[in-house]
């Protein structure tokens, strides 16, 4: 089930979508969105008797984090080698704050403070429920469902800075959507589902998460033995290789199969 979050112009509103996605991860001409009573996190599925067609609504990210979104930095070996970096005996972790996340078709603004602003696809999973220390073999008990994210970096500020809070944490630093698919199996992402990356429709990343150092068990059990996740926390996975500059203008298209794609331009802030 694909869970979105989307306005007519009014109040933001929860939605399923239906139809199917095309090879390019794109929703049918038919595609609709049945409105929700409420956020299905908190009140469940409570289907309303609304229904719009999907191009003539405007989509939101799909969860505003209520606290905060873990990232995993250097989970695929060749990004970590593409960067010079070792990679990390356990999974390497850093904060974004929620006042980053933006959604489809939101701009990426580019601060002064950077020349050298870069993009990172990655598989983004979504917490269903409080949880602290959950053990590997219930981690799937916790996942509210997996959509897609771009870890916008400020690559000179993280190099600068040696930590990761000011590179990574700027508003619109985590552009998430289209989407929360709640229905794949997470054996899907260990047999491997591709994540490409395309700036102006040219492919720059092109990965795959059976490639994942920590597989998601791991990431979710080793995060929550420090810190307490809530429901739509979000866990950024880590990105493939291929992650590089994007300019004022260009439009970044983060696509993850399944799950569909994830498109915003970057603009002067």
């Amino acid at each position: 089930m694909r869970i979105a979050r989307f306005t007519t112009g009014g109040d933001p509103q929860y939605g399923v979508v239906t139809g199917e996605l095309d090879q390019f991860g794109q929703p049918s001409e038919d595609a609709r969105v049945v409105a929700l009573a409420g956020d299905p996190l908190y009140v469940g599925l409570k289907l309303l008797d609304e229904e719009h067609r999907l191009e003539d609504v405007r989509l939101l990210a799909p969860v505003l984090p209520r606290s905060k979104v873990v990232g995993i930095g250097r989970n695929y070996a060749a990004h970590a080698a593409e960067l010079g970096h070792d990679l990390p005996a356990e999974p390497l972790m850093f904060l974004k704050p929620n006042t980053s996340v933006v959604g489809p078709g939101d701009p990426i603004f580019y601060p002064r403070q950077t020349q050298e602003l870069h993009f990172e696809g990655e598989l983004a999973v979504v917490i269903g429920r409080i949880c602290r220390d959950v053990p590997p073999e219930q981690a799937t008990d916790v996942i509210h469902g997996y959509t897609i994210g771009n870890d916008v970096t400020a690559r000179d500020l993280q190099r600068s800075d040696v930590q990761f809070t000011r590179a990574k944490g700027f508003d619109s630093f985590c552009p998430l959507g289209p989407w929360i698919e709640t229905d794949l199996d997470p054996q899907a992402f260990v047999d491997g589902v591709a994540v490409q990356t395309h700036l102006n429709g040219e492919l720059k990343q092109d990965g795959n998460t059976r490639d994942l150092i920590f597989d998601i068990p791991t990431l979710i059990a080793h995060v929550t033995s420090v810190m307490t996740l809530l429901p739509g926390d979000v866990i950024l996975t880590g990105t493939p290789e291929g992650v590089g500059p994007m300019e004022v203008g260009d439009e970044v298209e983060v696509s993850i199969a399944g799950l569909g794609s994830l498109t915003n331009k970057v603009a002067q802030r």
